[in-house]
């Protein structure tokens, strides 16, 4: 694919995670940290984001299948996950979070199960997104180009 085609893909792209609400203005932020010196700081910090978040949505399951639910447990993993989805600006993750976190609250186990359901969804949403925007990002460096900057 052509240079100037691959840069518009990557630019449309960006902006629809933005506009559909994955992304937030967090992850331009943590895009500005990237530079010559560490031109793989944002996948960098996204890969360990996935690492995490799946460790993190496995116990969950494995907490809520319990036949006595440990909501302090649930909470924690459930906080541990809304920080590190905000911290990366994955939006659509960080909100199911805070209603994921109001159901440990009430110990509403239904709700509970239905949320973790819902973040695993959002998660999986944008972690194929974000791949899909690195994979676009490495066709665009083979071809000889710069990363379109859209802040």
């Amino acid at each position: 694919m052509e240079l100037g085609s691959l840069q518009r893909r990557y630019i449309d792209f960006t902006s629809a995670l933005f506009r559909e609400g994955f992304l937030d203005n967090q992850y331009t932020q943590l895009q500005q940290l990237q530079d010559e010196s560490n031109p793989e700081f944002v996948l960098e910090v996204v890969t360990l984001f996935f690492e995490d978040s799946e460790k993190l949505l496995d116990e969950l399951s494995r907490t809520l299948d319990q036949q006595v639910v440990d909501y302090k447990k649930v909470d924690a993993h459930v906080h541990q996950l809304k920080g590190s989805s905000a911290s990366i600006g994955a939006q659509r993750v960080k909100n199911v979070c805070m209603a994921f976190r109001n159901c440990c609250e009430e110990r509403n186990q239904e709700g509970c199960l239905r949320c973790l359901q819902q973040v695993r969804q959002e998660y999986f949403l944008v972690k194929s997104k974000l791949e899909t925007l690195f994979r676009l990002e490495k066709q665009i460096l083979a071809a000889g180009g710069s990363v379109p900057v859209l802040w």
